[in-house]
């Protein structure tokens, strides 16, 4: 089995990880937290979202959060823009990386974004147009990949539709997302093998959330195809609100150990990564939701 010899973290905490938290959570401590994550050697870091505030209020202070935030060299900070109005405002703060979403689920993208598909993806289209234009990268999420919480299981048809429309828009990288974290290693092969018929390998990435307890299986299943970018979340932050009983994110801490366990290179360094998310853990006043975390913490108490 041949694996790849490095991969590409993609930390969500800041943004996808904060996003359903109810408690407010400062501007400061969210930029503390990007800076220990690019210390511990995060190079694509997803900071915050540019959506309405009257529907993710966490998020309002997404102009503050990227002009706080002191940038460092060979790291790539991406934000969410759900229209071109989200465009707009975050192109003032100088992305390096803009997120567009869609759904491979009809029913989920009604009831998460109020429109259908195809709909979704023609309101993109003047975002993804504008953002190439300015230079700034454009990545796809595609949601609900393997399963929804109101249609069930998705199949792999559906994925490669929303990948076909993404890259006929101009989307250059694709992610296939278990939002609701109920994929198991060969349904999100299938996902995956669905968008690489639109998109080339190293423009595909996985996006696994952990409900079931599969996320690191899925991240094994996904390796094996030769994917080299995933998506992870610090200690385990997040979950999906669209979704009863969803986890969050698969924890970074999780991932890195099974990959330099692999002897697949991540650049990161495990130890540091711990401490930014004992860091966020801590100013949510929260347990760590990672296992490798609690395990070497445990270690190093003991």
């Amino acid at each position: 089995m041949s694996l790849p010899s490095h991969v590409t973290i993609v930390e969500v905490g800041p943004r996808d990880g904060l996003q359903n938290e109810k408690q407010a959570v400062d501007t400061a401590v969210k930029v503390e937290l990007i800076h220990r994550l690019q210390a511990a050697g995060l190079k694509e870091i997803e900071a915050t979202s540019f959506v309405s505030p009257k529907w993710v209020p966490q998020m309002a202070d997404n102009a503050a959060v990227m002009a706080g935030i002191t940038r460092q060299s060979g790291v790539r900070y991406s934000v969410l823009t759900p229209n071109l109005k989200g465009w707009e405002a975050a192109a003032v703060t100088r992305p390096d990386e803009i997120v567009v979403f869609g759904a491979a689920s009809e029913a989920f993208s009604q009831k998460n974004i109020n429109c259908s598909i195809a709909e979704s993806i023609e309101r993109f289209a003047p975002v993804v147009d504008a953002a190439r234009a300015a230079g700034v990268k454009v990545r796809g999420a595609i949601s609900c990949a393997v399963g929804c919480p109101y249609e069930g299981e998705i199949a792999p048809e559906r994925v490669a539709l929303v990948a076909r429309l993404m890259a006929q828009i101009g989307v250059q990288h694709v992610g296939v997302a278990d939002t609701i974290g109920v994929g198991t290693p060969l349904k999100v092969q299938r996902a995956l093998e669905a968008a690489l018929q639109h998109y080339p390998l190293h423009e595909v990435s996985g996006h696994f959330h952990d409900t079931y307890g599969m996320a690191l299986a899925n991240v094994h299943a996904s390796l094996q195809l030769g994917i080299r970018t995933f998506d992870t979340s610090v200690s385990g932050l997040g979950g999906c609100p669209y979704a009863k009983g969803a986890t969050g994110n698969v924890a970074t801490e999780d991932v890195v150990y099974l990959l330099h366990g692999l002897g697949i290179d991540t650049g990161i360094d495990l130890d540091a990564l711990i401490d930014a998310g004992q860091f966020i853990r801590g100013a949510l006043g929260q347990p760590n939701g990672s296992r490798v975390a609690r395990a070497l913490l445990a270690r190093r108490a003991a």
